[in-house]
């Protein structure tokens, strides 16, 4: 139950909430990847050292205390809703073109705002903080419970169990957060606004996982409390177990009695695993593994829709249907196939370098499966009257004496299915009602025909008809990373000393952290700022959130990172294969594990 708490804030919540928040309190994709990473970085801090210590001791209240930590993570990643006051959409705006005496939009500049969006920022990150304290154990000592509980040909069947479980984790935060933001983000203010779900400056509430993890979280708290330090049976479990350690020149060290069970051996420990060259090479597959799904988990929600013109709460479901389905699948059949196959550490990592070259294979969806962008005056194309202009720009001589404003984006589709950036940059001096449409008329950059209206509210619809393709064959996609996920960790627990399993996890994990989903969240979103094309911009002239991007440009530098990504993980999978060596006979009597 743990498992998919963690996975619904860290990897559902959290994920499905980007584009919220970065609307919210004007924060850029370089900084929500920044809060993305705090849970790696706490996580990675604390790695090594709760991996090595809590090895002998009772990891079931190690897992009590995670649940502990999660909850209060997520308390404290709600503050800010709590702290910002109301949201402010812009009601009040008159979004027309008023010639004689300006744009009423304008406002003055607030000198505060910039410093209030950093202490939003800080809290934000804070609360990722906590969550990476109490993943740690979760992920470390948790997986080792497990696998110290089963017998060797059983561990990759429960671990693709306990992976698959924890899918349900993110399934459940992207189904629940894509819900919540159906809600608007004041909840009080419902009855006193006019907005609805698919105004683009509509913002759903977002805070309300968040309250209700925390509250599940430490429900958990005393049933975990409550587990023996060793399920029963699990003496005899570890009698029976056969070492598949990779044997290469200081493994005999592990060999000596009592090694490594002392903190003092910690560094001694830590430098002869570091020369184990499967354990390095299966390691650098994991991070660069990690950088991959870590970058493409918390934008893909962003991808889609800007790609296909969706709601954030949509494409929140709609990038939920493609990840949990395939990462449960993946994970399951994963564990099914090595379980019932009783396969060995070397075929394991045959088998998760397959399931890599396969998961390529179908990721050349980004390549064909993008969309193109929508026409947006001003932005990729100019003005209908002001076909001359070589650079785009919003300002034109149609909109030049409406003194439009910047700071709030409201979007009016106009005749040919061409967008604005709001009715007065579209030169629109009269607004209506006609039946459920609100719609502009006498719009002067609007382009002329015999219609009832100029434009109406509302981004223009796509006319790309790709996103069933792209998520069918994406789909296909995750599948196979994450059966590559569930190869790569039960091979790591078995290249190792079955002694120090729970300490390869630490170190796996630590790598993982640092080289993989640390960046990853940052470098893809430094990647998509670099295909913005409209920022917001506002009183004090300050960039903040992306409201639009550029399509084609986005779906190539996504794929101008995972692909090299893949290419490293199969060539570190290749060589970890080929240097793999089983145990002799003397270290597989000598490495098993002792039950206490």
């Amino acid at each position: 139950m743990e498992l998919p708490t963690s996975g619904a804030l860290v990897n559902g919540l959290v994920n499905v909430n980007i584009s919220t928040i970065e609307k919210r309190y004007n924060l850029t994709s370089f900084f929500t990847g920044l809060i993305s990473v705090g849970y790696d970085i706490s996580f990675t801090t604390l790695s090594l050292v709760i991996s090595y210590y809590g090895q002998k001791g009772h990891k079931p209240r190690w897992l009590a205390f995670s649940a502990f930590m999660l909850g209060l993570g997520s308390l404290v990643y709600s503050l800010p809703h709590f702290s910002s006051g109301l949201y402010n959409y812009g009601s009040e705006m008159r979004d027309i073109c008023v010639p004689s005496n300006g744009n009423s939009t304008t406002q003055a500049c607030n000198t505060s705002t910039a410093a209030k969006d950093t202490s939003f920022f800080l809290l934000f990150f804070l609360g990722q903080l906590l969550h990476g304290v109490g993943g740690t154990p979760l992920y470390t000592l948790g997986t080792a419970y497990l696998d110290d509980s089963v017998p060797d040909d059983k561990t990759s069947l429960y671990i693709g169990i306990g992976n698959a479980m924890s899918v349900l984790g993110p399934a459940f935060g992207f189904l629940l957060g894509g819900q919540m933001l159906d809600i608007y983000i004041d909840v009080n203010r419902v009855s006193n606004i006019d907005l609805k779900s698919d105004d683009p400056r509509w913002l759903g509430a977002w805070w309300i996982g968040f309250l209700l993890c925390w509250i599940l979280s430490w429900i958990l708290i005393l049933p975990l409390s409550c587990f023996p330090k060793h399920l029963p049976g699990t003496e005899k479990i570890q009698l029976e177990k056969i070492s598949q350690a990779h044997c290469y020149k200081d493994s005999s060290i592990f060999t000596r009695e009592h090694f490594g069970e002392s903190f003092k051996d910690f560094f001694m420990v830590l430098t002869k695993m570091l020369k184990n060259p499967v354990f390095l090479c299966l390691t650098a597959a994991c991070c660069t593994e990690g950088l991959v799904i870590t970058g493409f988990v918390t934008f893909l929600s962003k991808f889609i829709e800007s790609q296909f013109s969706q709601t954030a709460s949509l494409a929140a479901v709609l990038g939920g249907a493609a990840l949990i389905p395939g990462a449960f699948i993946g994970q399951l059949t994963s564990g099914i196939i090595m379980s019932k196959l009783k396969v060995q550490c070397r075929n394991m990592i045959k088998m998760a370098s397959a399931t890599t070259i396969l998961s390529v294979l179908f990721s050349s969806i980004f390549i064909f499966g993008y969309c193109s962008n929508t026409p947006f005056a001003g932005i990729n194309q100019n003005y209908y009257h002001n076909k001359t202009t070589e650079k785009f720009q919003l300002e034109a001589p149609c909109n030049a004496d409406c003194h439009c404003s910047r700071s709030f984006f409201n979007p009016v589709c106009g005749v040919g299915n061409v967008q604005y950036f709001s009715a007065c940059y579209a030169g629109c001096m009269n607004a209506t009602t006609k039946g459920t449409l609100h719609v502009y008329e006498e719009c002067s950059c609007v382009q002329k025909e015999s219609v009832e209206f100029d434009a109406q509210k509302g981004k223009c619809s796509s006319t790309c008809d790709r996103m069933p393709l792209f998520l069918g064959i994406f789909l296909f996609c995750v599948i196979f990373t994450f059966m590559t996920s569930t190869s790569l960790t039960t091979s790591v627990l078995r290249c190792v000393p079955d002694k120090q399993r729970s300490f390869s996890l630490g170190i796996n994990w630590t790598f993982v952290r640092i080289l993989g989903a640390i960046p990853g969240p940052i470098l893809f979103g430094t990647v998509i700022d670099q295909s913005c094309v409209l920022w917001h911009i506002d009183e004090c002239g300050n960039q903040g959130a992306c409201w639009t991007y550029d399509n084609p440009r986005m779906a190539y530098l996504f794929i101008a990172i995972g692909a090299p990504c893949k290419l490293l993980t199969i060539i570190a999978i290749s060589t970890a294969y080929f240097l793999y060596k089983p145990p002799r006979v003397a270290e597989v009597v000598a490495n098993r594990p002792n039950s206490e």
